[in-house]
């Protein structure tokens, strides 16, 4: 169902988004737009929130399953001001995720379990945030495919990730409890052309709505609890997300485009769109989930 705004649809959202688990995603650009949407609603979403330009072209069949708002994500604060009222209407305890188009989201086990599984043996352990890695994928031949996209010859890095403490500075800058910042892929190996706020591949991109709960502007919520990667007592669930979202902008920035004629290197594998070569190569873990 298309909306005329984002007002017009809070003004439903109670209804609309009852049905969870809800995944909102946000349209950049016209890349790999479908394909985003399909793999999640195959992978168990009840409902999407889709925010896109008036650009954006859908099939019926798949412009029927969703709930559009026109959307500029280009804007400042676009992200914050997207998410957050959706985090305000939607009943208290939904399961909400986001990620942008080009993105993909993989858990463990995904290649024979739903989201909503998943998330019901999560809500189980009294989790009420899911830590995501943001895994960079990108074309093998950038001659063949200049925006940095090719879904059927992906290619990631299977080494070269690593975590830093985050500092506190309520604390005089010591570590936070059971919160790291997380880094690699595309970001690490080309970090001359990336911000150094934009470097993190970590993201809480599954969380339960609450009352004042808010997202940031650096993917972290004003819960600091929401933003641990595990609970105190174990080591709980991680997923991650494919994502061309920045091999589409290293391609795409007149900065970094000619300085860039290839993203392969030695550590590089090509995708199998399987959850299970993720967990193989540490990228994600299943917690106490088997």
């Amino acid at each position: 169902m298309d909306y005329p705004s984002q007002s017009a649809f809070l003004s439903t959202a109670k209804t609309a988004l009852a049905n969870g688990p809800v995944a909102v995603i946000l349209v950049e650009d016209l890349v790999e737009v479908e394909s985003c949407l399909r793999h999640h609603l195959a992978a168990g979403f009840r409902t999407l929130v889709v925010y896109a330009p008036e650009a954006l072209v859908l099939p019926d069949d798949l412009a029927d399953q969703i709930h559009r708002i026109p959307w500029d994500m280009h804007r400042d604060g676009a992200l914050a001001a997207a998410l957050n009222p959706l985090i305000a209407a939607a009943p208290v305890g939904t399961w909400m995720y986001y990620c942008f188009n080009a993105e993909y989201l993989f858990f463990p086990f995904c290649d024979h379990r739903n989201v909503r599984e998943m998330l019901a043996f999560h809500t189980e352990e009294r989790r009420f945030s899911m830590l995501t890695y943001v895994i960079d994928l990108y074309a093998p031949d950038l001659d063949k495919n200049p925006d940095g996209v090719n879904l059927d010859e992906a290619m990631l890095d299977r080494a070269g990730y690593y975590a830093l403490g985050r500092p506190d500075p309520a604390n005089h800058n010591h570590p936070k409890e059971r919160q790291l910042d997380f880094f690699g892929g595309l970001r690490w190996r080309f970090d001359e052309h990336i911000p150094e706020k934009r470097r993190k591949i970590d993201r809480i991109a599954l969380f339960r709505t609450a009352p004042g709960l808010e997202l940031r502007p650096d993917h972290t919520f004003n819960d600091e609890e929401r933003n641990t990667f595990a609970c105190p007592w174990h080591n709980n669930l991680t997923a991650a997300i494919v994502s061309f979202r920045v091999a589409k902008a290293l391609k795409r920035n007149p900065g970094s485009t000619y300085d860039i004629s290839t993203f392969m290197w030695h550590n590089s594998e090509r995708f199998s769109w399987t959850g299970q070569q993720l967990m193989d190569l540490g990228l994600m873990e299943p917690g106490q989930w088997f």
